[in-house]
């Protein structure tokens, strides 16, 4: 059974606000890199070598939020903030001008993270992520995006990279197929992955295709489909060997191991049995590997400390009561499960609240959104203190 029209839209609509354009003074150098070209085992755990960097972005947003709390006794707490792994997200063709600066205090230790997110008609269900370009402009996205980070990657070979490629993309061709918007975007969306997937393959990358969470591609009737989808795409890319796996729970809000899950009640519930994200990578994992396709994941726990908040499963935007949860580990419990990470900066709005707004979505007015929220990307001062107030484990 698939869900209804709107629970649909919901989760399509698992909103993945990229971050804010803000300016950067330019961090104090450190050695960058290793003292050699590194190759990636994307048949390996990479994530027991390797630790998620503290982008420089995310740590300026942080530090400037420490200058501006509400409440002084926190500053020690939300200082630490800054050392937490996170994700950066290349989100416009401009902001791959951020990739440059973030690569300068990257010790060989350390693994950068990268959100590869710009498609054409990208979030074709959604209003408050809609992307810069438009349905048709695949040539664009591949020689003025693409292309261009694969240059800079090509460029920095003795750093390692991670990459979650394009979150919501397919599984939003699962679901919301019935859609205009996602009809036309679906060979856009095809087509771009495979591509990404193709020219980014590089030995110092390992990447991670998203499969959205388990409110999603979860239900017993999507499991199938969504793998499949997947695996067309890892195919048409001519089988990178450099792809692990899958992202999941990408600036979502599900728990990982729950038992019974936060929606185990629901009169729904009985069509859905990935009720928790290790639950989800288990059994789409098995679908994964039945189609052929490399079946490890990361998942998101940036903001999946408190559970219980949401009205309903596919409620994405700015929740109410949230908090950071598990830092970025490779002690998951989990053969599947390669690392917990942050891929969703934490801070940064989901969409905004202001119903006059263009990409204002109807999601950030419910009754479990936090108000008043900025537009997508916007640092909110306010729901920052909340999810280090709630953090589990705490700060």
């Amino acid at each position: 059974m698939k869900l209804s029209q709107s629970a649909l839209l919901a989760f399509a609509a698992a909103v993945l606000a990229a971050p804010s354009p803000t300016t950067l003074e330019q961090p104090a150098k450190r050695a960058a890199g290793c003292s050699s070209a590194v190759t990636l085992d994307a048949s390996t755990n990479i994530w027991k070598k390797y630790t998620l960097h503290p982008n420089s972005f995310y740590r300026k947003e942080v530090e400037d939020a420490v200058k501006q709390l509400s409440d002084s006794s926190l500053a020690d707490a939300a200082a630490k903030v800054a050392d937490v792994g996170s994700f950066l997200w290349l989100d416009t063709i401009e902001n791959i001008g951020k990739l440059e600066p973030a690569l300068e205090d990257v010790p060989c230790e350390n693994i950068l993270g990268l959100v590869i997110y710009d498609l054409p008609g990208r979030d074709c269900a959604a209003k408050a992520s809609n992307g810069e370009l438009k349905v048709g402009e695949i040539s664009k996205y591949k020689t003025q995006y693409i292309d261009k980070i694969v240059s800079i990657l090509k460029a920095h070979p003795n750093t390692a990279f991670a990459l979650v490629i394009e979150p919501d993309s397919l599984p939003n061709l699962v679901t919301n197929s019935d859609l205009t918007t996602c009809k036309n975007s679906a060979s856009g969306y095809r087509d771009g992955v495979a591509y990404a997937l193709k020219n980014l393959n590089l030995p110092n990358v390992i990447m991670y295709m998203d499969a959205g969470h388990g409110g999603w591609l979860g239900w017993d009737a999507n499991l199938k489909p969504g793998a499949q989808e997947l695996a067309k795409a890892y195919t048409s890319a001519g089988k990178p060997k450099q792809l692990r796996g899958i992202s999941t729970n990408v600036a979502g809000w599900n728990a990982w191991d729950l038992s019974p899950g936060e929606f185990s009640t629901k009169s729904d519930a009985k069509y859905n049995s990935c009720q928790n994200e290790k639950t989800y990578i288990t059994k789409f994992g098995d679908a994964l590997k039945t189609a052929g396709m490399p079946n490890h994941a990361i998942v998101d726990t940036g903001r999946n400390g408190v559970t219980g908040l949401r009205a309903e499963w596919g409620d994405w935007c700015n929740v109410n009561g949230a908090g950071f949860g598990v830092r970025p580990t490779a002690d998951t419990g989990s053969d599947l499960a390669d690392a917990f990470v942050w891929v969703k900066p934490g801070g940064e709005s989901d969409g905004t609240s202001d119903s006059s707004a263009t990409r204002y979505d109807s999601f950030c007015g419910k009754s479990d959104a936090y108000k008043p929220s900025p537009e997508a990307g916007t640092w909110n001062q306010a729901y920052f203190e909340m999810l280090l107030k709630n953090a589990v484990p705490s700060f």
